[in-house]
């Protein structure tokens, strides 16, 4: 911005008022072809989902179009109240503290707001009447046009990121997971009139690859296994059809053919509608990120730091669970008749509690996408030697530390996430398809609306009927039947 300097020049900004109208009507029509354009592309990914019957995928692409309506809100606020933010104004000293880049000294003897940008600094004092209104007071507004201009794409270029990689992210898991198809396929064909034979536990394969011994020296021996085993092999054949076994055996015993696989992915799918959104902690998470970017604290280096040692930590629990399932076999058995069958509890998970797994998966691509996203716009507004970026060498770390952040959560951490959350105590909605699942929560809301009136008749109607015939859709009646009758 020039400024006021622009003004004492005698070169004023041209206002819309002296615009010609053939420069705003084709700016306005290309900024809105782009909008189209992109509007028509949600929607034709939308009719694809539908068509294919993948209604989680679906509603986490709703989910990003709440994302992206909400920053356009963000940017409307900071547009709106722009005028009104100049006529805050502070003290010149106030601006002197918290700073994330250290001011010269020089200008300090000022009494315009100043800005760091790739190591020089711009004069912010302008913009107009507004910028005129504290300057006449001796004061400086508490935050510049530009700066808030580059506020609100910083935020728009974090929610993008986070919602680009956390897609990404979720790929690459689905695309490892697909190896996992084969096994399942081996699974249903495998014939179990086989006659079971009595093995001892340490002839198992499953117990040979994940139990060495009793003691501390072996626990210890099994959490470094656990650790390095995430970045290699983190799900082996074994592992996923002795979990599987499980698994059905916990939750619907008895239907042995149940397709494991199919349900891990509706599973994923419903889990990522939570991952792909920003959750208010997220954005309270941001708010102290910005609040405590001081120079000289060096948050920017926990910002990486700290969530790639979370992953790792993650990692080598989920991996760890697989162990523990394997020593509690062992301790309760000496030999088995048959296959051998581990036991799906809570008890594996921090605190009894399977979901705080997605939390941290969530919190991680959020932090890891604040970072790459912290970095391509500190390099494209100010430049690779900014003071916010910090040294070169940091700045390689980082970004470094964040790409192989992301590898790893998408080829090792979710897939494990993807079989290890199913060894819970409870079994997830997604054990159901989508036909059965609309009908049974449809029996359950006219359930409650029975107990609300007593007195209404139920009919001859079974309750879950009921449901369906409230939906007013005949395919998921039939739907609904065969899946009931292939469930018991």
């Amino acid at each position: 911005m020039a400024g006021g300097g622009a003004k004492a020049d005698g070169a004023e900004e041209i206002t819309l008022e002296h615009t010609p109208t053939w420069i705003v009507a084709s700016v306005c029509s290309i900024i809105v072809v782009i909008s189209l354009l992109f509007e028509r592309l949600l929607h034709r990914l939308g009719k694809r989902l539908t068509k294919g019957r993948r209604k989680p995928l679906y509603d986490a692409l709703l989910k990003v179009k709440e994302e992206l309506m909400l920053l356009g809100f963000i940017s409307l606020l900071l547009n709106v109240f722009q005028g009104a933010t100049q006529k805050i104004c502070v003290r010149e000293s106030v601006m002197h503290h918290l700073l994330p880049c250290s001011l010269p000294a020089a200008a300090a003897k000022t009494t315009a707001h100043f800005v760091l940008a790739g190591g020089t600094r711009r004069l912010l004092a302008g913009g107009g009447a507004s910028s005129d209104y504290c300057l006449n007071k001796g004061k400086v507004p508490i935050l510049s046009t530009t700066a808030i201009h580059e506020l609100h794409i910083f935020i728009f270029v974090l929610a993008v990121t986070h919602v680009v990689l956390s897609a990404v992210t979720i790929i690459l898991g689905i695309t490892q997971t697909r190896n996992w198809k084969y096994w399942e396929e081996k699974i249903q064909q495998n014939d179990d009139s086989a006659p079971q034979m009595i093995k001892h536990v340490q002839e198992f394969k499953f117990i040979k690859s994940h139990f060495r011994g009793h003691g501390k020296r072996w626990e210890i021996f099994g959490w470094l296994r656990s650790f390095f085993k995430q970045f290699y092999g983190s799900v082996t054949e074994e592992d996923y059809t002795t979990l599987r076994l499980g698994f059905i055996m916990k939750h619907c015993r008895g239907h042995p053919k149940f397709n494991f696989y199919n349900y891990m992915n509706r599973a994923l799918e419903v889990d990522f509608k939570k991952v792909v959104g920003i959750s208010w902690y997220l954005w309270a998470m941001l708010m102290i990120f910005l609040l405590l970017n001081v120079h000289g604290w060096y948050v920017y280096i926990w910002i990486t730091v700290v969530p790639f040692i979370l992953l790792l930590v993650l990692g080598s629990k989920m991996e760890h669970i697989i162990t523990e399932l394997a020593l509690e076999v062992t301790q309760k058995h000496t030999a088995i008749q048959g296959v051998l069958v581990v036991t799906p509890s809570d008890e594996l998970f921090w605190f009894h509690r399977p979901k705080l797994v997605l939390l941290l998966i969530h919190i991680i691509l959020f932090q890891n996408a604040f970072e790459i996203a912290l970095f391509f716009w500190l390099w494209v507004t100010y430049g690779f030697n900014s003071c916010i970026l910090g040294k070169p060498v940091y700045v390689i770390t980082r970004v470094v530390l964040s790409v192989i952040s992301q590898l790893l959560c998408g080829y090792s951490t979710l897939p494990l996430y993807a079989l290890i959350s199913q060894m819970g105590s409870s079994f997830k909605k997604a054990i159901f398809d989508d036909n059965i699942s609309q009908g049974l929560t449809n029996w359950a809301e006219n359930a409650r609306r029975r107990n609300r009136m007593p007195t209404t008749s139920v009919g001859d109607n079974s309750p879950i009927a009921e449901g369906i015939q409230m939906s007013n859709e005949t395919r998921r009646e039939s739907a609904m039947e065969q899946g009931t009758t292939r469930l018991i």
